[in-house]
C-alpha cells in the first residue's frame, strides 16, 4: 500500500467519523427536544401561558427587595397555579395592579440575574422585564433612599492589563498608583483598560458594546412617576433629614463587587459619569435586549459606596428597597393602563 492509498483511506475513516458524530447530534438533539415535551413542568407551564399573559417578568435579588413586595399586599397570588419552581428559583404568578405578573428571586450578582431572566424569557409569554432593587451611591447629588432611574447601564469589570504606562486605549483606564494611599506613588498593578462586551441581538450581527440603553418607550413612561410619594422614615424615630426623590437618566454600574471604596467610587463618576453601583442591572438589561424584550430599572440608594455618610447604610437597606419598590409597582400601574387605553 503506497503513500497515496493511505491518505485516500485516512480520508474515508474522517469522513466516517464526521457522518458518525453528526447522526449522535442529531439524535441528542431529538432526545432532548423529547424529554423537555416529557418534563413534567411543560403541562403546567403551557397551562400558566395558555390562562394568563402576556406578564410583566418582575426581578429582585435580595431578600429585602422581595419582603418590600410581599408586605405591601398588592400581589395576588394566581388561585389556579400560583407558582412553578424550576432550576431551584422560585417563580411566582399573580397580579399586581390587575396586571399580570411574574415575580421571582433571582439571588445576588450578574449571573444569577441573566441566568433568571433567561430562564423567564424562555419558559413564559413575557412582554417586558421590570427590576428593581438596593443600590450604592457614587454621585453625591443621590443621597440615602433616593430612586434612580437609569438610562444607560454598563459592566464595568471587564478589564485588560496594559503593558506598559505607555500604551494608549481608546476606553478609560485605571492607573493603581493614582489612588495609592496614604499618598499617590508607583504600584505594581500598573494599569488596566476598561473593555466592551460582546452583545448578541435577534436579527443583527454581534457587536462590541459599553454602555446599554433602556428602551425609550419604558423610560418614558416611567419619567411620568416623578411625584410618587417615597418613604422618609426608618421607623417611628429614625428619619431622613430630606425627603427622598426620583432621579431619570443617570448612568449605572454593574460588577460582581459591592463597592466600599472612595477612591474607586471617585474614579467610576469622574471617568464614566457613573451613578449608582450594583451587581445586576446590566445582565438583567442585556438578556431582555438580546431577546427584544424591553426593561426597565429601578435602583433605591442604601449606601454611599465607601463614600462615608452619618447615617447607618445597614439600617437603610429595607428603606432603600421600599422606595425603589414604590417605583416599580407605579410603573406596573401605568403600564397596566397603557395596555387598557390601546384595547378601548
Amino acid at each position: 500500500m503506497d503513500l497515496d492509498d493511505l491518505q485516500i483511506l485516512e480520508g474515508s475513516k474522517r469522513e466516517k467519523a464526521r457522518i458518525f458524530i453528526f447522526l449522535l447530534l442529531t439524535f441528542l438533539v431529538e432526545q432532548s427536544m423529547q424529554l423537555s415535551l416529557k418534563h413534567p413542568l411543560h403541562g403546567v407551564v403551557d397551562r400558566v401561558n395558555e390562562n394568563g399573559g402576556p406578564y410583566l417578568g418582575l426581578l429582585m435579588t435580595f431578600p429585602d427587595e422581595e419582603d418590600a413586595l410581599l408586605y405591601s399586599g398588592l400581589f395576588v397570588p394566581n388561585s389556579d397555579i400560583p407558582w412553578v419552581d424550576f432550576s431551584g428559583r422560585r417563580f411566582n404568578i399573580g397580579t399586581v395592579h390587575g396586571t399580570d405578573v411574574i415575580y421571582v428571586m433571582s439571588g445576588e450578582q450578574r449571573l444569577n440575574a441573566g441566568i433568571t431572566v433567561q430562564i423567564l424569557l424562555d419558559l413564559f409569554k413575557i412582554q417586558g422585564i421590570v427590576h428593581y432593587g438596593i443600590a450604592g451611591s457614587v454621585n453625591d447629588s443621590l443621597s440615602f433612599g433616593d430612586v434612580s432611574v437609569p438610562k444607560y447601564v454598563a459592566y464595568t469589570s471587564s478589564w485588560k492589563w496594559m503593558e506598559s504606562m505607555s500604551e494608549k486605549g481608546h476606553m478609560p483606564k485605571l492607573t493603581f498608583g493614582a489612588y495609592n494611599f496614604p499618598v499617590k506613588g508607583k504600584n505594581l498593578l500598573a494599569m488596566v483598560e476598561f473593555e466592551k462586551e460582546q452583545f448578541f441581538s435577534a436579527g443583527h450581527p454581534m457587536k462590541e458594546v459599553f454602555w446599554l440603553e433602556i428602551d425609550q418607550t419604558w423610560f418614558d413612561i416611567a419619567g411620568m412617576l416623578q411625584d410618587v410619594k417615597l418613604q422618609r422614615c426608618v421607623n417611628e424615630t429614625y428619619c431622613l433629614p430630606n425627603t427622598p426623590k426620583v432621579v431619570y437618566g443617570l448612568r449605572g454600574s454593574t460588577a460582581d463587587i459591592y463597592l466600599n471604596n472612595a477612591a474607586y467610587r471617585e474614579f467610576l463618576f469622574e471617568e464614566f459619569g457613573v451613578s449608582t453601583v450594583d451587581e445586576e442591572s446590566d445582565a438583567v438589561v442585556k438578556i431582555s435586549r438580546s431577546a427584544g424584550v424591553p426593561c426597565i430599572v429601578f435602583r433605591g440608594v442604601s449606601d454611599l459606596a465607601g463614600g462615608g455618610g452619618n447615617l447607618s447604610s445597614i439600617s437603610l437597606v429595607s428603606l432603600a428597597a421600599i422606595n425603589a419598590f414604590n417605583v416599580a409597582v407605579e410603573f406596573i400601574r401605568l403600564i397596566g393602563k397603557e395596555k387598557t387605553l390601546k384595547l378601548k
